[in-house]
Order: C-alpha cells, then sequence, then structure tokens
C-alpha cells in the first residue's frame, strides 16, 4: 500500500513510549489506520488532534502490516478546542465516525460532509449555524452504513435538536452496539451544552 492523500484525524491512540496509531478518514480509501513515530513527541502532538486536516504520506509494504504514516498538517481545529461547545462537537463527531465506519471501505459523501461539519463548527457564529449540518450528518452515517433516514428538513436550532435526540437510539442500538469504549459520553456532553441554547 502506497497512499498520499488529505485526510481527516479521527483517532489516535498512544502506542509505545512516543507513537500514536492513528485513524484517519481519506476521500477515496476511506478509514485507515497508521503507525505515526513520534506521534507523542513535541513536534507532531499539535498534529495529532482528531479534527486536525492532514496531508497523509502512508506505506505498508504488505496488506496484512500496519502500515506506517507521515503526517502534515494542513489545517489544525486546535484553537477551536478551548471553547467548550465547540470542542465537544468536535470530540463528538470525531468519535463517532472513528467508532462507526469500518476500514478502507470508501465513504466519499461522509468525506465531503465530515469536511465541511468541521469547518461550519470551527467557522460559525454559534452554535446556531452547525447544529444542523451535524443533525444531517449523523443522518447520513446512518444511511451510509445501511441503517435507514432520510435528508431532514431542519429550519432552526430546535428541529436540529429534535432531529438529535431522535438520532440518539439508532445510533446506540446500530453504530455502536459492539464498541467497549463510551462513544456516547461524547454527544452526551454535547446535548447538554446545546440543550442550554434553547
Amino acid at each position: 500500500m502506497q497512499l498520499r492523500a488529505p485526510a481527516i484525524l479521527i483517532a489516535a491512540r498512544p502506542h509505545g513510549e512516543t507513537a500514536v496509531i492513528a485513524r484517519m478518514l481519506t476521500h477515496a480509501h476511506g478509514v485507515v489506520a497508521a503507525y505515526v513515530a513520534g506521534g507523542r513527541g513535541r513536534q507532531l502532538r499539535p498534529v495529532i488532534i482528531p479534527g486536525n486536516l492532514v496531508q497523509a504520506d502512508i506505506r505498508a509494504k504488505s496488506d496484512s502490516q500496519l502500515p506506517f504514516a507521515r503526517l502534515e498538517l494542513t489545517q489544525s481545529r486546535g484553537p477551536w478546542l478551548s471553547e467548550p461547545l465547540p470542542a465537544s462537537a468536535i470530540s463528538w463527531i470525531c468519535a463517532i465516525t472513528a467508532s462507526a465506519l469500518p476500514e478502507r471501505n470508501p465513504y466519499s459523501r461522509l468525506y465531503e460532509a465530515l469536511s465541511a461539519l468541521l469547518d461550519a463548527v470551527c467557522n460559525a457564529p454559534s452554535a446556531r449555524g452547525w447544529a444542523p449540518a451535524l443533525a444531517s450528518y449523523e443522518v447520513l452515517l446512518l444511511r451510509e452504513l445501511g441503517y435507514g433516514g432520510t435528508k431532514p428538513d431542519i429550519g432552526s436550532l430546535g428541529d436540529a435538536l429534535e432531529i438529535l435526540r431522535a438520532n440518539e437510539g439508532p445510533i446506540a442500538r446500530y453504530l455502536l452496539a459492539d464498541t467497549r469504549a463510551d462513544v456516547l459520553a461524547a454527544r452526551q456532553l454535547l446535548m447538554q451544552r446545546l440543550e442550554r441554547m434553547v
């Protein structure tokens, strides 16, 4: 495997003393996991943040081997991680994407939607600007993985919250049924913060 492509970093897990196993969503190859040497070091720590856009150079000698990756930061989400609402939104959407999607299956629509959603979270003046996109992304994720759902018509923050509440059951039942980590905790924190706005 040899791949050089833009990617959205969706998860990173420590490995050994200084490395990480990074999971990235690419447009043409879907989710790819790779070993990043020095990922917890001073130089790469600001790069290995879920939500960041990176240029990934991924190589493996065989399909059975975990690939090695070199990452270059192209867009950082770091500045928004000090804001509680955007930080919890970025945390949730990266966690659900990393947990729900199988590796190496292309999901080009999800890649484009996730990229647009992250941009909206970071650039909208308030959650009213990105909550509808978040609700639509959850529905798209369910639909792309074969669990139905039609594109919602969202006119307000209240509409978005109603759809987000309705999505929780199917997400827990279908997308997160086999996960060990409590990924829904990130969603519950986000929902508590969004509910305060209404």
